[in-house]
């Protein structure tokens, strides 16, 4: 880690950007300024998306993509990062490069794979390049449960299943995973936090809402900005939590689609407590 004797915490995105402004480089400089981090960024592609999908995407070559880093680390440093779309084999493996030249860390890896209009956003042919050269360089891997069968190959539809699925995550280098339980049904949503030693449940009231746009990326931010903070990962992976939800439960209600959640709701209702956690072994 860069250090520094500033108390300003520094976060580095890189990702693909949003034009709606929900998801992406968008939602995650919302969320780290609502966080009290300094938000950086180097942009891995533009999109052409809103509320109603994902109309294009047009990916910056690799070695803009690491200039951008390079730029970023050598004036400003950086105190955690966070990886979220990115398209394709060349771009994972400059980023890998520059995170091990750099010694960057904590990294949180939000392996995007696919829009939640259904584009696909990650190359199928780079994803055994992210569990090769990413994921094992990670503090953190967030996966939403389709991208955790995507990575394991196998379906998660029990408890024990997702267990299993964080061990075999953490087999692939990662120090930990939380599995996010979105995708569950249920009347709760409960993430599957997993560090190497302990399980760890944080856990909801699911929102019947279209308006959930962006909240993997909004997660993943929120945990980098903790993280950068000096906060331990559990403390981090709970504020998180309490942030999605506060976002997805007060919605902006924009666009026609699958609209944006509400970057300000945790600054407004931070004072109230909706959100457990409770460790699992």
């Amino acid at each position: 880690m860069i250090t520094t004797s500033s108390r300003i915490s520094r976060a580095l995105t890189i990702a693909g950007s949003d034009s709606g402004g929900g998801a992406g480089i968008q939602a995650d400089l919302k969320t780290f300024q609502e966080l009290n981090a300094f938000g950086m960024s180097a942009i891995t592609a533009v999109t052409v998306q809103n509320t109603l999908g994902v109309h294009g995407i047009y990916e910056l070559d690799a070695e803009i993509v690491a200039r951008q880093i390079d730029a970023v680390v050598e004036d400003l440093g950086v105190d955690a990062l966070k990886t979220g779309m990115i398209s394709n084999s060349s771009i994972l493996e400059i980023i890998a490069d520059r995170v091990k030249r750099y010694r960057l860390s904590p990294l949180v890896v939000d392996p995007v794979m696919v829009a939640k209009g259904g584009a696909l956003l990650l190359e199928k042919s780079a994803q055994h390049t992210l569990v090769n050269t990413l994921i094992p360089l990670a503090r953190l891997v967030t996966p939403n449960l389709p991208e955790a069968e995507v990575l394991t190959g196998k379906r998660l539809n029990t408890e024990d299943a997702r267990k299993e699925a964080a061990r075999q995550i953490l087999d692939m280098g990662a120090e930990a995973v939380v599995i996010k339980g979105g995708h569950l049904e249920g009347e709760f949503s409960t993430d599957l936090l997993f560090d190497g030693e302990s399980f760890h449940t944080f856990t909801s009231p699911r929102i019947s809402t279209r308006h959930t746009h962006g909240t993997g990326c909004t997660f993943s931010a929120a945990v980098t900005a903790e993280l950068a903070k000096g906060r331990p990962l559990l403390e981090a992976v709970r504020i998180a939590k309490e942030f999605v939800t506060r976002a997805i439960a007060h919605p902006l209600e924009l666009g026609g689609g699958h609209g944006p959640t509400n970057h300000w709701a945790f600054r407004q209702y931070r004072n109230q407590t909706v959100i457990s956690s409770s460790p699992r072994t």
